[in-house]
């Protein structure tokens, strides 16, 4: 297991050199830049702010500069000032006043007071309770339904949990979002319509990003829990005289989740990057809005690190997936 870890953390810095080099091609061949408006500015101060950034350097160079920026940690002394050209998302004090400090993503070209890092502290935290909590809900309502309609198949109980799977797939975060917020906002006035920094302001829009994904989780439990229950080794389990709670907790359940936990990984890298439409409707100072804001407005550092920083998400999570596998399979190996 500890190899398979290696080369898969091996692996992950050679993935993010090819997404780095894609995304960071890809960003300079779109047409338009940063610092153009509707009114036009004129060329010569266009010139002066892409000399500023060094946006006028070779591609090869730019490139350079900013995955060294990031690479390329640095031990600082008590002399050093955050500013938006230096500011790291890894600070970590050393004795003797010195800190060792990691991953500059330089500055925002449009809010240029700010740097990409001050953007992931303030709004990426948001977006991880935002995410962890609608995957809980997630869970919650889909692994539990596909259980029940797969046990109880073609009856009452499979039909019912079905229907709000089709439910769930069916109708949009776009129009659940308002239609919780009118019902339990304005109509019961039991939770906050808006905003963000308690329990309260979590469970809607945890409730309305959560709902949809548990549809999807609870259709696969359903499909892969039947495909189990009918495999030669459920069988042999009921001859050997164990009970039926044993062949289902023991067997069928560890074996029918290997579909759900593949699914989950990609999902919770998702969903802790931030949702857009989630984050508008409920008014959430979430990652999703400023990276879809971030991509309007060409702000190349801001683009880029939030993918770099989505890609190591999913990374982790497909890698978890994996050591998760040899948990609920003992057949599995890695090594």
């Amino acid at each position: 297991m500890a190899r398979f870890v290696l080369r898969r953390f091996l692996w992950m810095f050679v993935v993010l050199f090819v997404v780095s080099i894609i995304t960071f091609v890809l960003m300079r061949t779109v047409p338009g830049g940063p610092f153009q408006t509707e009114h036009g500015v004129p060329q010569a101060i266009l010139n002066n702010i892409a000399d500023k950034y060094d946006l006028n350097a070779p591609l090869p160079v730019q490139y350079l500069k900013w995955i060294g920026d990031i690479l390329v940690p640095r031990v600082t002394d008590s002399t050093f000032k955050r500013t938006t050209v230096e500011d790291y998302l890894i600070n970590i004090s050393l004795p003797g006043g010195y800190a060792f400090r990691w991953m500059n993503f330089g500055p925002s070209l449009k809010a240029r007071s700010t740097t990409v890092t001050s953007i992931f502290l303030q709004n990426l935290p948001v977006s991880f309770q935002l995410g962890t909590a609608a995957l809980a809900v997630a869970m919650a309502i889909g692994i539990p339904l596909g259980i029940v309609a797969a046990l109880k198949r073609n009856t009452v109980y499979d039909y019912t949990g079905m229907g709000i799977a089709i439910v769930g797939v069916s109708v949009p975060v776009i129009i659940m979002g308002p239609i919780l917020q009118y019902a339990f906002g304005v109509q019961w006035r039991l939770l906050p319509v808006t905003g963000w920094g308690s329990v309260p302001q979590l469970i809607m829009p945890a409730f309305a990003l959560g709902f949809a994904q548990s549809a999807l989780l609870a259709r696969l439990t359903r499909a892969s829990l039947l495909q189990v229950m009918n495999e030669d080794f459920i069988r042999t389990a009921r001859a050997k005289g164990l009970s039926e709670r044993m062949v289902i907790l023991s067997h069928a359940m560890k074996n029918s989740l290997i579909p759900v936990v593949t699914v989950l990984g990609p999902l919770f890298a998702a969903l802790l990057t931030g949702t857009f439409v989630t984050e508008t409707i409920f008014g959430i100072p979430g990652m999703g809005r400023y990276f879809v804001t971030s991509v309007t407005n060409r702000d190349y550092p801001v683009i880029m690190g939030t993918i770099l920083l989505y890609a190591v998400f999913l990374i982790l999570m497909n890698m978890l997936v994996d050591i998760v596998y040899a948990w609920l399979d003992p057949r599995i190996r890695f090594d």
